[in-house]
């Protein structure tokens, strides 16, 4: 059922004419993404239907042999990368080299196979839930972004263009929690950023079809943790007992509050929090404490992130932190600690033009102007780990819709044609311009 009706849907959404004046050869690649949509949306449901959680391997495993069948279909040379070394299922790598145009511009293709559900989450299937909308696990992030890359190259491979483009697509297997560690993590997206001119990233940004992303905010997580004189609570704030683990925590977070809130483009967020006379990490999403009203606290924890867009601005926000944990309570002391974390990606001049391009495409066909989202609406992302390596970059060109990492993620299927479509053409238009890396 949920096939029949989508499928009718789209077809009406693609009656609408195509007004831009334009070459016939994009004229036929738009006619041949239109004849792909059917099967294209059913491959997202099939996608969708397969659970594939981060830590269910087998079911990241299974959406990488769905999308690796197909990419074999097309003649790219495939390889699974096995990520046992970094604790995760591992990674897609599809590559296609042009044989008559080798030196045509290098473009890298960025998508991940897992979703935040896990396997045994209530959240599995796909259904439609209105009029040219389907819920779904990880439908927009971003099943349907892998999806859109892969009928593009499709349509483009119809019209006999895909012989002329140089192309590597890279679907990671942990991109909602990566594996450890990143440098083996995140080694098939370097060496894929090191060969190409340009990365193209196919999340869904902030939902709308109408902005793309040139920049986004690094991530990186922290762990900070106080402690005190355990004592009964009569005693407390005197000059043998102190203020207690909790007190000291509660002074330092609020350091940070008053210091670093108001700084443009830098957020950090205390996730999870615990303390009393004992505590127990179980893994990094999990703290059991035990603690008494009328006991001072002995230890306390708290885990968060902060995103910075950039890495001077990163590093000056550490400093500031240190500072701040550094003026420890009477009888108190603490520690603050960083993880390894995503790199921002900076927003250049090249990925400026690069927008520019997409939004030529977009208006060429008939649509709106595409502009940048502000970063400070746009999460972290596996392209980051790339940016620093390509000419130009850009992401957020997948399937739109709303309510990611949640139950009530939803697709607004109206997007998916055009952004295969837009794709399509960006991809055509890229194989014509000769890009060389400047780095």
């Amino acid at each position: 059922m949920l096939k029949r009706i989508v499928i009718g849907y789209v077809s009406l959404s693609l009656a609408s004419s195509i007004t831009w004046a334009d070459t016939s050869v994009e004229k036929r690649i738009v006619s041949e993404v239109k004849q792909l949509v059917p099967s294209s949306q059913q491959l997202l449901v099939d996608a969708v239907n397969i659970n594939s959680g981060t830590m269910n391997f087998a079911g990241v495993q299974a959406v990488g042999v769905l999308f690796k069948q197909e990419y074999d279909k097309l003649g790219f040379e495939t390889q699974w990368l096995d990520g046992s070394e970094f604790g995760r299922a591992g990674h897609l790598v599809a590559t296609h080299l042009s044989k008559s145009h080798p030196e045509s511009t290098k473009i890298m293709l960025i998508g991940h196979l897992d979703t935040v559900f896990a396997k045994d989450d209530d959240f599995q299937l796909a259904h439609q839930v209105g009029e040219g909308r389907i819920a779904g696990p990880g439908i927009t992030d971003m099943k349907g972004g892998d999806v859109i890359m892969l009928a593009a190259l499709q349509a483009l491979h119809r019209v006999g263009l895909l012989t002329q483009l140089n192309v590597k697509v890279v679907l990671t297997g942990d991109e909602e929690s990566s594996g450890r560690p990143l440098t083996l993590s995140k080694q098939a997206l370097v060496e894929a950023g090191r060969w190409a001119d340009i990365a193209l990233g196919f999340e869904d940004a902030d939902g709308d079809i109408n902005t793309a992303v040139t920049a986004r905010r690094g991530s990186v997580s922290w762990t900070l943790q106080s402690t005190g004189n355990a004592a009964h609570s009569s005693q407390i704030f005197t000059e043998k007992v102190g203020y207690g683990a909790i007190f000291e925590l509660a002074r330092i977070l609020d350091g940070f509050r008053q210091t670093l809130s108001d700084t443009p483009l830098l957020t950090f967020n205390p996730g999870l929090i615990g303390g009393g006379t004992r505590l127990q990490v179980s893994d990094a999403s999990t703290l059991e404490s035990f603690g008494k009203r009328n006991v001072v606290a002995q230890i306390a924890m708290v885990k968060g992130g902060i995103r910075a867009a950039s890495a001077e601005q990163l590093a000056e926000a550490k400093v500031k932190m240190l500072e701040i944990v550094s003026q420890h309570l009477p009888q108190t002391t603490a520690s603050l600690t960083f993880d390894q974390g995503y790199p921002p990606m900076q927003h250049t001049p090249a990925n400026q033009r690069l927008l520019e391009m997409y939004s030529q495409v977009s208006v060429d066909l008939g649509y709106k102007p595409i502009t940048a989202v502000n970063p400070r609406n746009a999460g972290a992302a596996d392209i980051s780990f790339v940016a620093e390596y390509v000419d130009m970059a850009i992401d957020g060109m997948g399937l739109m819709g709303g309510g990611g990492h949640t139950k009530d993620e939803v697709a607004d299927m109206q997007t998916f044609a055009q952004n295969i479509e837009k794709t399509a053409v960006l991809l055509y238009r890229l194989s014509t311009t000769p890009v060389r890396k400047a780095r």
